[in-house]
This record gives C-alpha cells, sequence and structure tokens, in this order.
C-alpha cells in the first residue's frame, strides 16, 4: 500500500513539473509579444519627420486660391523636414481615386486630399483604412458620417457660412454710406450671384449666407440672375456678360460672387463696359471670397469692393502637421499639431473681412 501511495505521489510531481515547465514559455511568449508591440508603438510616435512621405491629391492645380495652400503646404513640410508628393487630380474624381491607389501602392506613410467631390470621399476612406494611413482632407469637406467611419481621418477647413455673411456684410455696409448705390431708391439691393460649383458646400452656404446678411443689415435683397461659373475667371467674365445683356447695367446694384477669380471676371465684364475703371459714377460694387494676390490688387486700383480671407497659410500648415504628426503615431492634440481640434477631427481657421480700410495688410 505505501508502494502505492508513493508512485500515485511520484507521479503527480512529475506531472505538476511538467505543467510548470510548459506553462512558462507561453508567458515568455505574452510577455515578449506585449513587449513588440509596446516597443513598434514607441517607434511609431518616435519616427523622425524625414521618414513621412504624405501622398498629396489637389482637385486642380489651376485654381488659384489652391495654388496658394499647396505652396504653403509645401513650405511647411520643408520646415518639418517631411517629404510631400503632390499631384494635380485635374478636377476628375476617377483620376484622384486612381492616384490615391498609386501613393498606397508607393509606401506613403499618410494622405492628404483636396477632394474633387466632397459627396465621394467615402471610397477614398475606405482605401485609407484598409492601409492603416491616417488621411486629412482639406478645404472640402466630406460628410459627417464619412468623418465618423474611420479614427484616423481629420478634416482641415473653413466655415463657409462665415465668409458669406462677410460678403454680406461688405455690400451692406457699402449700400448704408453710399446712398447713390440704390439706383432707383426703392431700398432694395438688386444683385445678381456667381455661384461656385453646384453641390459644394463653400458655394451652397456662402450664396445662402451673404444674401441673409444683407437682409439682416435693413435691406431687401432682390435676386436678378444666379448661376455658376464654376470658380473660373473666364466663365464668369462669360457669365457676367449674359447677366448684363440679360439685365441691363442699370439695373445691376451688386454683384456677389462665392470666391474671388469669379469676382475678378465679372469685373472684366464690367471694365469692357467702361464700369469699375475708377469713375465713381460708372460703378457696381462685386465682393468676392478668398483674399488671393489678384483680388488684392483689384482692392487697391479700386475695381473690387471687397474680399474676405481665406487663410490658405493656416489651412496648409495644419493639413501638414496633422498628417506628419498622425504618421509619426502622435495623438492629435493642439500641443502636437498647434492647432485647435474641434470634435477630435476639424481644425477649423476663421475668415477675415478684407476692405479699403485693411486691405493692405494682407498684401505680400
Amino acid at each position: 500500500m505505501k508502494k502505492i501511495v508513493a508512485l500515485i505521489l511520484a507521479t503527480l510531481m512529475m506531472a505538476s513539473a511538467a505543467a510548470g515547465c510548459s506553462s512558462a514559455p507561453a508567458a515568455s511568449q505574452a510577455a515578449s509579444a506585449a513587449e513588440s508591440k509596446a516597443a513598434e508603438s514607441a517607434a511609431a510616435s518616435t519616427a523622425a519627420a524625414s521618414d513621412v512621405n504624405v501622398g498629396v491629391c489637389i482637385y486642380k492645380f489651376d485654381d488659384t486660391f489652391m495654388t496658394g495652400v499647396r505652396n504653403n503646404m509645401t513650405a511647411q513640410a520643408g520646415t518639418l523636414g517631411a517629404k510631400l508628393d503632390i499631384v494635380d487630380s485635374q478636377n476628375k474624381q476617377p483620376t484622384q481615386n486612381e492616384q490615391v491607389d498609386t501613393f498606397i501602392t508607393k509606401g506613403v506613410t499618410a494622405l492628404a486630399i483636396n477632394a474633387v467631390d466632397r459627396t465621394a470621399a467615402a471610397p477614398l476612406v475606405e482605401k485609407a483604412k484598409a492601409a492603416s494611413l491616417p488621411v486629412v482632407f482639406l478645404n472640402r469637406e466630406p460628410e459627417a458620417d464619412v468623418m465618423k467611419s474611420y479614427d484616423k481621418v481629420w478634416y482641415v477647413g473653413a466655415k463657409a457660412e462665415q465668409s458669406g455673411t462677410m460678403s454680406g456684410e461688405i455690400i451692406a455696409d457699402y449700400f448704408k454710406a453710399n446712398k447713390t448705390a440704390d439706383k432707383n431708391g426703392d431700398g432694395k439691393v438688386q444683385y445678381v450671384m456667381l455661384q461656385g460649383e453646384p453641390g459644394h458646400q463653400d458655394a451652397t452656404l456662402r450664396t445662402q449666407y451673404s444674401v441673409q446678411a444683407i437682409k439682416d443689415a435693413g435691406f431687401e435683397p432682390v435676386k436678378l440672375a444666379a448661376d455658376t461659373a464654376m470658380w473660373d475667371k473666364v466663365k464668369a467674365t462669360d457669365l457676367m456678360n449674359t447677366f448684363i445683356s440679360s439685365q441691363g447695367l442699370d439695373k445691376i446694384e451688386a454683384v456677389l460672387a462665392n470666391n474671388d477669380d469669379m469676382a475678378l471676371g465679372a469685373i472684366e465684364a464690367l471694365k469692357a463696359q467702361g464700369y469699375n475703371k475708377g469713375d465713381k459714377t460708372k460703378y457696381i460694387p462685386v465682393v468676392g471670397v478668398d483674399a488671393t494676390a489678384p483680388a488684392l490688387a483689384a482692392m487697391a486700383d479700386g475695381s473690387l469692393l471687397g474680399t474676405v480671407l481665406n487663410d490658405g497659410e493656416n489651412q496648409g500648415k495644419a493639413t501638414v502637421n496633422i498628417a506628419v504628426a498622425a504618421a509619426q503615431g502622435k495623438e492629435i492634440t493642439k500641443d502636437s499639431v498647434g492647432y485647435e481640434i474641434t470634435d477630435g477631427k476639424y481644425v477649423w481657421i476663421p475668415y477675415v473681412k478684407v476692405t479699403a480700410e485693411n486691405y493692405k495688410q494682407f498684401q505680400k
């Protein structure tokens, strides 16, 4: 009996020892895996900016405002020591989709996208998500559900309604200061509107809020004509000529344009009719948005009444800062990127009203 008990005890001790030996490697492997993951995370968060390569898609290179934005992006990347690869999407969404695919194949570490079509951003986010790449949209805001679909997507831009309000206020202030601006003395502002791309949130909101601001200032806005010139100066000149032919210069009291290029196009059409060339008796107030260098020059010669600064410098800087920080594995906060983050995903760059009193401070 004693021999049987001794045998059982010996067997139990051997089983216990064997279990201890087999569990040690498993514990060691788990610890090693955890340490490896932590090391990878630490390496990502401390990666040098020089190791970051951001693939950048601009909806089209010959947009005056976006030219300024991408120049500022390039300058900021140089300051940080990061690399940018910037391509022209030529205002074609299929082209931009292919460019994103190419960037992913080339192994970029982040994406920055100025979408051709803001409503077609979802597939771009899916591509970035599948590749685990951070993506920063700029100037054209994806829809809210798209922004929520991925934890590594951010947006940098400005609130279009603010620019619309400021545009309308500039016109209203002019009418308050110049009683002869109301040509027929009816207390109303008869205007024509040159609109940006249909469906673009900036075009929609700038149109809506500029008209509302005129109304809020105590004038009744009366729309004589409105149509899209697709943000383009040449198209705006043609459209303004159509407005002049259909409405007559004696009826048009103000021109509102969703951006500066279209405002300058309208001015070209007015100048061809002898207007806005320095003779205040032949002048129609025109207002735009962006505060581009050509627009500020037009303000200097008096042909453009006013504009609204769309801060391309800070939009460009913020976009690059976020893309680089995200590629390095850093948490995106004001401390890490230098800009206030709203709802964990948005950087809003404020507009500034530009008038005859302050335009010189924006000239470079």
